[in-house]
C-alpha cells in the first residue's frame, strides 16, 4: 500500500492560523482577566503555548498555562492500543470560574474533547470551556463544535491528517495522507 500526502497547512500558515485563534480568543472574551489556557497532549500542548505567547505579546498580561493528559479518560482506549502511553497533567491553577480554552491540534470524532472535559473537571469547576482547534476534520460521532478553527476541511475515512510542529518534529506542516 502506498501512502500519498499532500500539505493542509504550511510552517507560516499554522502561525497565522494560531494567531487569529488567539484573537479570536481575545476578541470573544474581551479581556484576558479570566481565561486560562490548556492544551490536550500532545500537539495541543505545543498550539496552547503558542497562543499563550502570542496573547501575552498582544495584551502583556500571562495566562495562566496547563497541559492534560487524557488517556485515562478515553471511552476507546482499550480499542487503540493494549499499553496507552499516559503523560502527565499539569495544572497548577484553580480552573474553578475560569473561562477555560481548551486547545487540541485536530477535531475528528470528538471522543477526545469529552475525555478532555472529563479530565478538566477533576481539577475543577470553569465558568466555561472554550475549544480552540487547529484543523477540524470533520466525522463527528459526538455533538462536540470547537468555538475556535485554524482550518475546517472534509476528509474521507481513509485519510489521515498529521500534525507536525517544531517542538516535536523540527517542522511545522500539517498533511494530508490517503492511501492508495
Amino acid at each position: 500500500m502506498i501512502m500519498k500526502s499532500s500539505t493542509l497547512l504550511t510552517g507560516d500558515e499554522i502561525t497565522l492560523a494560531v494567531n487569529r485563534i488567539s484573537l479570536q480568543v481575545l476578541e470573544k472574551n474581551h479581556t484576558p482577566d479570566n481565561l486560562a489556557i490548556v492544551g490536550i497532549h500532545t500537539c495541543g500542548v505545543f498550539i496552547a503555548q503558542r497562543m499563550r505567547t502570542f496573547i501575552q505579546e498582544q495584551t502583556s498580561q500571562l495566562l495562566p498555562y496547563g497541559s492534560l493528559d487524557i488517556n485515562l479518560y478515553r471511552d476507546d482506549w482499550s480499542l487503540i492500543t493494549q499499553n496507552p502511553v499516559v503523560k502527565t497533567s499539569n495544572i497548577g491553577f484553580t480552573v474553578d470560574g475560569k473561562d477555560v480554552i481548551l486547545v487540541d491540534d485536530v477535531l475528528f470524532t470528538g471522543r477526545t474533547i469529552r475525555a478532555a472535559m472529563e479530565a478538566l473537571m477533576a481539577y475543577g469547576r470553569p465558568r466555561s470551556v472554550q475549544l480552540a482547534i487547529l484543523i477540524d476534520r470533520g466525522g463527528r460521532e459526538l455533538p462536540i463544535q470547537a468555538d475556535f478553527v485554524g482550518l475546517s476541511t472534509s476528509v474521507r475515512p481513509d485519510e489521515r491528517i498529521q500534525v507536525r510542529l517544531q517542538e516535536q518534529s523540527g517542522r511545522d506542516e500539517v498533511i494530508l495522507q490517503n492511501q492508495e
